[in-house]
């Protein structure tokens, strides 16, 4: 997949941060959990396969590379040294076969591989939790951390501890970039939404709390972002990464 020749195509990227493994022509690499926008620009024919990492399976898979903690890896995109993964990947986006079968073979591939390195999360343990507190903190009645421990049963504090290890990311940043991202979505889709009306929706105190955390994001206001897109029909400028299976990641495939 790609672009005409000759053309470009920015993506404005705000994901959630969770981290990624990805594989195409050149190798294999791992990405760390964003903790800002960032923009993509597609051109020419390519392609890369990818899986969206659960909590559970970051951190087992970043140790296994030698990559360190997942706080070091921050907006961070590190080249692993995966052989066996790369050539499963390569070989499968390169068969004779339609591109769908292409694409499903090289995600079974990859989840293969992290199968074999992932240990299935123990009930009741670290991984465990790290993968249900990801679940609760996708629900968007969720706005404050102090609603986690109720959720989950577990001290704010331990979820804390636990966020860092596992996400790399603090509580209070998670649930600011979901809100976040439903207010860039909403913004999108609702040009009559009142801005204030919207940042008490989302859990804000204020007008101007709201405002401030958008532009720190996003590098502009809400009202400003809204004006910059045309219609609902334009291309969606977030990409929300948000894991969905509790015990293993999910593969994805783009080619």
């Amino acid at each position: 997949m790609g672009s005409p020749p000759g053309v470009a195509s920015a993506q404005q990227l705000l994901p959630f941060p969770a981290c990624n493994l990805v594989v195409d022509p050149d190798g294999a690499a791992f990405a760390g959990p964003a903790t800002r926008r960032s923009e993509r620009v597609l051109a020419g024919r390519g392609w890369a396969v990818g899986a969206l990492l659960r909590p559970a399976a970051a951190l087992p898979i970043a140790e296994t590379l030698g990559l360190g903690a997942i706080p070091a890896l921050r907006d961070a995109e590190r080249p692993v040294d995966a052989p066996g993964l790369h050539a499963a990947v390569v070989a499968a986006m390169t068969e004779a076969r339609p591109g769908a079968e292409r694409r499903a073979r090289a995600a079974e591939a990859v989840a293969r591989w992290i199968l074999a390195v992932v240990p299935v999360p123990s009930p009741g343990g670290d991984a465990a939790l790290a993968n249900a507190l990801a679940e609760v903190l996708a629900d968007p009645a969720v706005t404050r951390v102090d609603q986690l421990e109720r959720r989950l049963h577990v001290s704010t504090r331990s979820l804390q501890r636990l966020a860092e290890r596992w996400f790399g990311i603090p509580l209070h940043a998670m649930i600011r970039r979901r809100r976040l991202q439903e207010a860039a979505e909403r913004l999108r889709g609702d040009p009559e939404l009142g801005i204030s009306r919207l940042a008490s929706e989302l859990g804000y105190a204020g007008h101007a709390h709201f405002t401030t955390d958008f532009k720190a994001v996003m590098g502009v206001t809400p009202s400003a972002y809204r004006a910059s897109v045309p219609g609902p029909s334009r291309a969606a400028p977030t990409s929300r990464a948000e894991p969905t299976d509790r015990t293993e990641p999910r593969s994805r495939a783009a080619g």
